[in-house]
């Protein structure tokens, strides 16, 4: 049994710890990127660098146990210790670019130490939502969670970088701009790390806890995998995930190189404004809304009726870029836009199916994840093709390699349906 001092509203507590969860992982998932290419990174070892910051939300899960042992009274303390610890790190990254000369895999290393301390904090955030509030509360709250989540990323990848763009014009330096920019953002996650210090509640728990090492902790979700490898139809569950998200993965990074790249090289030569715009805020837009749409979908219809709707939404997703670099290049902005948007409702709509594959394998742990990129089942599948995508783009060229991403759709059907996906994943919703 729970108790609580009711000091503050969910409606309150909520905004705070979910929106200074999603500022760091904006830096980390999508601006780290424009920063590795604009100090020096090309765009294979850009795309290398930007992979490898998913590898704490692929391990992040041999952390689960040991935060779940954790007495309820240390989360509130925990909590304020990681966004302590991302402020500080968000503001080295400010003095780092201001001061020194900047080598792209330093900015690296500030990035991995920032991706660990995100994925800790959403692991922390998760388990303290899932303790505070009923199954019932978190029905009532989770759009709320989700809102508050997708505006600030909206507000940290969108606007920001627009913003960063018109600093590089005043004062003539990336370097400068990007200072002035990541002091920003500190500055802002700053805000809700004071906020939480006051809303975020101490709780108590009348139970039995008992400290967990890191090495007992491992050995705990190893455990947990093994279960998960004696499953049914596992094999055939990872390889159909796998080629459902190939497309997505290649083009997580190489949409923005895209963008950036001359006319000469086949690109768009939009500028950072630009790609703040389309990307950063109506692409996270759409996204937010396809991730709504679809969650809707889903929880009304089942995996039944809507499955083959969503694997096509994801698969077909990169059919905007492809047209894009294959017609006469579009030098209106609300044209590609729309391109965008019409790529990214689609990513949100379909990336929804991967919660039936999650579900499947992880049970309810993953219930309150608002977006599946950071569950570690998806990231895994997604982790090796965004290493390599830059690669594979310079050696294609633009047009060539967003072709062969939307030919993996059929193929991806193919695949998904000899495994016989959809009947496995309905009769396991059905039996729970």
């Amino acid at each position: 049994m729970i108790s609580v001092r009711k000091r503050f509203s969910p409606w309150l507590w909520i905004p705070c710890l979910f929106a200074a969860e999603e500022i760091p992982s904006a830096v980390v998932v999508f601006v780290a990127l424009l920063m590795f290419l604009q100090f020096g990174a090309d765009e294979t070892m850009a795309s290398l660098f930007s992979g490898l910051l998913f590898l704490p939300w692929v391990l992040k899960s041999y952390f689960y146990t040991k935060v779940n042992m954790m007495k309820p009274q240390a989360f509130k303390r925990r909590i304020h210790l990681v966004e302590l610890l991302m402020f500080a790190c968000l503001m080295l990254i400010a003095i780092y670019l201001n001061d020194y000369r900047v080598e792209a895999w330093v900015l690296f290393l500030f990035m991995f130490v920032l991706s660990f301390l995100c994925a800790w904090h959403e692991l922390l955030s998760r388990l303290y939502y899932n303790r505070m509030l009923t199954p019932r509360e978190q029905r009532v709250y989770g759009n709320t969670k989700m809102i508050a989540s997708q505006v600030s990323l909206v507000m940290t990848y969108g606007l920001l970088i627009i913003v960063a763009g018109f600093f590089e014009v005043f004062f003539r330096s990336y370097q400068k701009a990007w200072a002035m920019e990541s002091s920003l953002v500190a500055g802002g996650f700053l805000v809700f790390c004071v906020l939480n210090v006051v809303v975020v509640q101490t709780f108590r728990h009348h139970g039995h806890y008992r400290r967990e090492t890191f090495a007992g902790a491992v050995q705990h979700e190893w455990r947990v995998v093994e279960r998960i490898r004696q499953k049914p139809h596992v094999v055939k569950l990872l390889l159909s995930l796998f080629f459902l998200l190939l497309p997505q993965a290649l083009m997580f990074n190489t949409r923005v190189f895209f963008l950036l790249a001359s006319v000469d090289e086949g690109g768009l030569d939009c500028s950072v404004q630009e790609v703040g715009f389309a990307q950063g805020t109506v692409g996270v837009i759409a996204f937010s809304v396809g991730l709504g749409v679809g969650r809707f979908w889903m929880n009304r219809y089942g995996v039944r009726k809507m499955f083959w709707g969503m694997v096509t939404a994801l698969t077909l997703s990169p059919l905007s870029y492809m047209l894009m670099s294959h017609v006469p290049q579009p030098d209106d902005l609300f044209l590609l836009c729309c391109m965008t948007f019409f790529a990214q409702i689609l990513f949100g709509i379909g990336l929804n199916v991967c919660g039936a594959f999650v579900r499947y394998t992880s049970g309810g742990r993953y219930r309150n994840t608002i977006n599946y990129l950071y569950v570690p089942l998806v990231a895994s599948a997604m982790f090796v093709p965004m290493m390599l995508s830059g690669w594979l783009s310079t050696l294609l060229g633009y047009s060539c390699f967003f072709s062969v991403c939307v030919a993996m759709a059929p193929v991806s059907w193919v695949i998904v349906k000899l495994c016989g996906m959809k009947k496995i994943l309905t009769i396991y919703e059905n039996n729970q």
